[in-house]
């Protein structure tokens, strides 16, 4: 019964998938959005059974499905992997993708897309939940890869439109470049434990997550140098998906998409992969700090420069695209306190936390901007509008949740989950190898936190606050959004609410994720001058949140403050420089390559083919067809044979 519970997750998306793509073929809309919904429910329900029923213990429970190939030596077995790690992203992914497609029926209804859209949804969600249950490394990758292609088709969704198809390549190229680490990474893993005695035959088995768990303390001691290098592989993999410095640019471009699918990207999904790759190798990682400490800096990096840049965007989904890599910089942060002692179970309980009370609030605030969207005729600058709280009345109280639950305001979810990371980050400070380190992290995340409750109650104050203001493309038909719109978004809310509170201070969620033989038994501490910072700094931001939305962070006069909010607009050039520094030379290197092939391959190929030619025109002075000029030439053989036997 816990196998077909198991294969019924992925299979129920997939079936979906099938029968959407069915209905887009044949031109049939009406009816596109029944089986991904009731297919995204039933994995959902099946998830939560796995849950209440599943295979707990040290290493879960593994369930095969059938050998994929046998070649001598050679074997894939299609196998899944259940255990308390994998269900807690699992059950985040099927739940909110479920909100998020009952929510898409009214949002995209009427659009000539709408049975393909689905029918991607459901193709995504299939190849990630693929992903998550993989029992295997490279059947991992292969659904990793899957993913990328899927966030493709979605962002590039209305592909006739230049900037869609421009933020679909983007995301693409550069999560292949990072694609390519976490390959070679893969590779090398496998050599590596190959050498281990007594370690599997089969390339393919070596890489079965219970494999390298157990090659790992022997791979530590015999080559340190080829596991660390295997540790910065795998990192590069994970933190192009999860969009960290200096990968993080293809996120907000990703905006271009249906904002459902801003939603099911930068929430639940595709952007957690990194951090769950991390948390699934945490005992590799365990025996690399060199590596978590390389993690705990690009996140606190990551984390700082999202708020930073979210800080000074006027588009109300961009300020969350950047408030999405800010948080993923959080949990990167979280996972790289691992580098100290036995701090990993803390850094990967802490990190799965935040996940999941962060997909619940920002889900709910990418729905909430869908709305005003939807309203204002797909209006989404805080500029052209203002003061709807009348307009969306639901929507304002629900983006007020949200926004309140991001921003860690005590008693909501990502209050506790937020405290969590940072009192994490307060235990590592003590460390004398990496104190140094983390108190700077520690402080990095203060300020990340400070500056969250800035934009984010700076975005709802401008909303929703102030005099009415609509934009022309509105028209006189403004209005609230439709029930079915709303219902997943009230669910979405209560998350944003309770999670906090029945997860983290009962320690659930902390005992439920200890049973997974990934983050092994360790103790938390809670900090209680962290929680009191934490609380204080919540209110002050929303304070000068609400002074920015009344008086624009433009109004700065000192030179410094001005700088820092041009950068800020400008994504502190970054995306400029990569255009200078490599675009713009790959560009110039591919023009030159082309004139190469064009003139130089192109053109020797066609010299060459022009000899058979030149031959043909020499043979056709003499084979004319004329037959005096036969008996002439015949003449002058005769005499030439004539005179050769004279001479002899």
């Amino acid at each position: 019964m816990l196998s077909l519970f198991a294969w019924m997750v992925p299979i129920a998306p997939l079936a979906g998938c099938i029968a959407c793509s069915v209905l887009a073929f044949r031109g049939d809309r009406k009816i596109a959005h029944l089986p991904a919904i009731i297919s995204l429910l039933f994995a959902a329900l099946f998830t939560i059974c796995l849950m209440l029923f599943g295979a707990q213990g040290e290493s879960g429970a593994v369930f095969y499905g059938y050998r994929y190939f046998n070649v001598g030596s050679l074997t894939l077995d299609i196998s899944l992997k259940v255990d308390t790690l994998c269900l807690t992203l699992l059950s985040v992914v099927t739940c909110i993708s479920a909100m998020i497609a009952i929510y898409s029926r009214d949002y995209m209804h009427g659009d000539p897309g709408y049975a393909r859209y689905y029918a991607v949804f459901c193709g995504f969600v299939f190849s990630m939940t693929m992903l998550v249950l993989s029992n295997n490394l490279l059947m991992l990758y292969a659904f990793w890869e899957g993913v990328g292609t899927c966030s493709y088709l979605l962002i590039g969704f209305w592909f006739r439109k230049p900037s869609a198809a421009r933020a679909a390549t983007k995301a693409f190229l550069v999560n292949r470049v990072a694609d390519c680490a976490f390959l070679m990474g893969i590779l090398l893993l496998a050599y590596g434990i190959g050498h281990v005695e007594g370690s599997e035959p089969s390339f393919f088995a070596r890489l079965n997550f219970d494999n390298i768990v157990k090659a790992v303390p022997f791979l530590a001691i015999q080559y340190p140098e080829l596991l660390t290098t295997i540790g910065f592989m795998l990192m590069i993999g994970a933190i192009g998906k999860s969009a960290q410095f200096p990968f993080h640019v293809w996120l907000p471009d990703a905006m271009e998409g249906p904002t459902p699918v801003s939603a099911l990207i930068h929430a639940a999904t595709m952007v957690t992969a990194g951090v769950y790759l991390m948390a699934r190798l945490s005992p590799l990682l365990e025996q690399t700090p060199t590596v978590l400490s390389a993690v705990a800096w690009l996140g606190g990096i990551t984390a700082f420069i999202g708020a930073w840049m979210a800080l000074f965007q006027s588009d109300l989904k961009r300020v969350l695209a950047y408030s999405t890599v800010s948080q993923l910089g959080y949990l990167f942060m979280a996972l790289g306190a691992g580098a100290v002692g036995d701090l990993m179970v803390v850094a990967v309980v802490a990190a799965m936390f935040h996940l999941v009370t962060h997909a619940f609030s920002k889900a709910l605030l990418f729905l909430s901007a869908g709305n005003v969207m939807h309203a204002m005729g797909d209006v989404i600058d805080m500029r052209r509008f203002g003061g709807l709280r009348r307009v969306l009345p639901m929507t304002n109280i629900l983006f007020l949740i949200g926004a309140a639950a991001l921003a860690g305001v005590p008693l909501l979810a990502g209050f506790f989950s937020k405290d969590g990371i940072l009192s994490v980050l307060a235990q590592a400070s003590k460390d004398g190898q990496y104190g140094t380190q983390f108190t700077i992290l520690l402080g990095v995340g203060f300020a990340t936190a400070l500056m969250t409750a800035v934009y984010t109650s700076r975005a709802y104050f401008s909303t929703f606050l102030g005099t009415e203001k609509l934009p022309e493309e509105a028209g006189h038909h403004a209005h609230e959004a439709t029930s079915v719109m709303l219902a997943p978004m009230v669910v979405l809310a209560v998350g944003a609410v309770l999670a906090g509170g029945l997860l983290g201070p009962t320690g659930a969620i902390s005992s439920y994720l200890q049973e997974s033989f990934e983050v092994g038994h360790g103790e938390h501490h809670e900090e209680i001058w962290v929680m009191a910072a934490s609380a204080l700094l919540a209110v002050v931001g929303i304070v000068i949140g609400y002074a920015l939305s009344k008086k624009g962070p433009s109004t700065a006069t000192t030179g410094a403050v001005v700088a820092f909010g041009d950068f800020g607009r400008n994504r502190l050039y970054i995306d400029w420089l990569y255009s200078v520094a490599i675009v713009a030379p790959m560009e110039w290197f591919a023009s030159l390559m082309g004139w190469f092939d064009v003139n130089v391959i192109d053109g020797l190929a066609m010299r060459i083919a022009s000899l058979p030619r030149l031959f043909g025109l020499i043979g056709q002075r003499v084979q004319n067809g004329r037959v005096p000029g036969y008996t002439y030439m015949t003449a002058f053989g005769i005499a030439a044979v004539a005179v050769w036997i004279a001479t002899r």
